[in-house]
């Protein structure tokens, strides 16, 4: 991949090793990527030293004409510049950052006497902003409780000192109702009121413990002068304050301001959950998707991960949870990969926040999109079945018998990820005497395919046999006689331990009890054994009245067939009157019938 650019060649020759930012620029000056570097000598010029296994990184690189690069202190600085520059210029090889919707923020406005609200917009006005909050609930959820605990102005009038020192104001319904203290009259001093916007600051960073030592030392004070009604109001506070850090400890409560990212991988995004931890609680979630664009490496998009949500949240922790180690370092920050233990539970619960959120995004593009959902769910099962292609048309197939007798087969059929139930079929099988489970499915198989290739019917992606390597290869056996192995991929499921067989191969794949894919397989097979057995039950007893009628010397099949519609039972037909059977097949053969019945009371 050995650049004829000499104006490139130049530029990689001179750049330093040091930390800092690439730029590619395309031959309109257009910004095809931006990336960081440790060492920018280094890392620029692999670019062009090396052939590359993506093609995606090939085509960039051939459209290279210029290169800039800033120069910065750390590798931390090098990865939050280029951060912000790939939010700036949205370049085509840069990973997305996906946010689907603006999220909403908890606001200290900066004024006197500040209002406390949410708001999805974040204003450079000097207020204090808290989040972004992962959900309307939990916004709602943080301000009831500050609601409970302090009595805070929701009016928008500008209360200076001034303002309230000329009594421009009277109190409103707030007050009367006990939702104010009055401070636009003065009824409530601004000492006291920062000092409850200080309380809020510590609930909304998670350090409820020095908001309950601080309320507590107020409800002593209040005690000792004798002011019980005002110590009553601080014990409830401290017991609101209480039941809330009781709902969210969920590890041990010496955990204190940590950091923790879970990663996911999932077919061209990666998830990124951060959570954010203050004396054993999480007090913020939040989960990123990054859109791959080139191969970036787990290690990679975690780093960018990391370094984005750190920023957003303006993080400071200086531990941080991680599932493997970033490509990055953070002056004064120690990455931990635990294995076992409490941060090893924050780690499980970040990465089920993640799949959570991959589940709820899949479920209402699905729901939005039905088509979204077929090509979703076909493109998981291709890969994950290593087929090779999609497989919208399945047929699965089982046999039952019952002692050697009444042997049949069934097929359902899926379209679409979806039971087909009109092409459902059945068979009787014709040429396997006794309990041979091997020769009915080959016999099965044969029929079906044979059929389909002498009507010219589209033949299905995927054949499904219920049961293990024996079964599959003589369902193979068939195909091959066909001449259309190959042509069909085929599999077979064994029923203990859900394991999948392919042609040819001795070890078994096993599916995620979760995926997708084996749950369709299942639903396959509950289907296939549902119709089967029914099938397979009426034959049996169809075959046990047949033998009962067929033993009445002088009534054929035909006329055992008459009786059976007509009457549905051989009860029915027993207590039968000579008139009713008269009526049915003729006097002759219903007095044969009625003396038959007759002589075995």
């Amino acid at each position: 991949m050995a650049t004829d650019n000499i104006h490139i060649k130049q530029i990689v020759s001179s750049l330093p090793d040091t930390p800092g930012v690439y730029q590619f620029y395309n031959e309109d000056m257009g910004i095809l990527y931006i990336g960081k570097a440790k060492n920018l000598k280094r890392r620029v010029s692999s670019y062009f030293n090396k052939n590359h296994n993506s093609t995606r990184i090939s085509m960039m690189v051939r459209q290279i004409v210029d290169i800039k690069t800033i120069l910065v202190e750390t590798e931390y600085d090098a990865l939050l510049l280029e951060n912000n520059l790939i939010k700036k210029y949205q370049p085509r090889y840069n990973v997305s950052l996906k946010d689907d919707k603006t999220y909403p923020w908890i606001v200290i406005k900066k004024e006197d006497f500040p209002r406390v609200f949410y708001s999805r917009r974040k204003i450079s006005d000097g207020s204090t902003y808290f989040g972004p909050y992962a959900s309307v609930t939990m916004i709602q959820t943080m301000l009831d409780l500050i609601n409970k605990l302090f009595k805070l102005r929701t009016c928008n009038l500008v209360l200076s000192k001034e303002n309230i020192e000329k009594k421009k104001f009277r109190v409103c319904l707030e007050y009367h109702v006990g939702n104010c203290l009055g401070p636009c009259e003065s009824l409530q001093s601004k000492d006291e009121y920062d000092l409850s916007i200080a309380g809020i600051k510590d609930i909304l960073k998670g350090n409820i413990n020095n908001v309950i030592r601080h309320v507590e030392d107020q409800m002593k004070e209040h005690a000792v002068m004798h002011e019980f009604e005002d110590a009553q109001l601080c014990k409830e506070k401290i017991e609101i304050l209480e039941k809330y850090k009781g709902r969210s400890v969920i590890v041990h409560p010496t955990i204190h301001n940590i950091d923790v990212y879970s990663y996911v991988d999932e077919m061209n995004s990666a998830f990124v959950n951060y959570m954010k931890v203050m004396s054993g609680a999480i007090v913020q979630s939040f989960t990123l998707e990054l859109k791959k664009k080139l191969d970036e490496s787990p290690a990679e998009l975690l780093s960018l991960a990391i370094a984005e949500l750190r920023q957003r949240y303006e993080g400071d922790a200086k531990e941080i949870v991680v599932p493997f180690e970033p490509e990055l370092e953070i002056p004064g920050v120690q990455f931990i990969v635990p294995k076992i233990g409490d941060k090893k539970k924050l780690l499980d619960l970040s990465e089920k926040n993640v799949r959570y959120f991959m589940k709820d995004k899949m479920e209402q593009a699905d729901k939005l999109n039905p088509e979204h959902r077929i090509e979703r769910l076909m493109t998981v099962m291709q890969k994950e079945l290593r087929l090779s292609e999609k497989p919208y048309h399945i047929e699965c197939f089982d046999n039952s018998n019952f002692q050697g007798d009444y042997a049949v087969a069934a097929m359902s059929v899926f379209k679409n990820g979806r039971p087909s139930k009109a092409d459902y079929r059945h068979y009787n099988i014709k040429t396997v005497v006794g309990p041979d489970d091997f020769a009915s499915m080959e016999e099965v198989i044969y029929r079906r395919y044979k059929r389909m290739k002498e009507e010219n019917q589209p033949i299905p992606q995927l054949i499904v046999i219920d049961g293990g390597k024996g079964q599959l290869s003589a369902a193979l056996t068939s195909l091959e006689r066909l001449e259309l192995r190959g042509k069909i991929s085929i599999i077979g499921i064994a029923k203990k331990l859900e394991e999948i067989y392919f042609p040819g191969d001795s070890v078994p794949l096993y599916l995620d009890k979760k995926s997708e894919t084996l749950k369709i397989i299942q639903q396959l097979r509950d289907e296939v054994h549902r119709f089967g057995i029914t099938h397979h039950r009426n034959k049996r007893s169809k075959g046990v009245i047949k033998t009962e009628l067929s033993e009445i010397k002088g009534i054929g099949e035909a006329t055992t067939e008459i009786l059976l519609k007509h009457f549905r039972s051989v009860k029915r037909i027993k207590e039968a009157k000579l008139d009713e059977l008269t009526a049915v097949i003729g006097t002759a053969k219903a007095k044969i019938v009625q003396i038959h019945f007759k002589k075995e009371e």
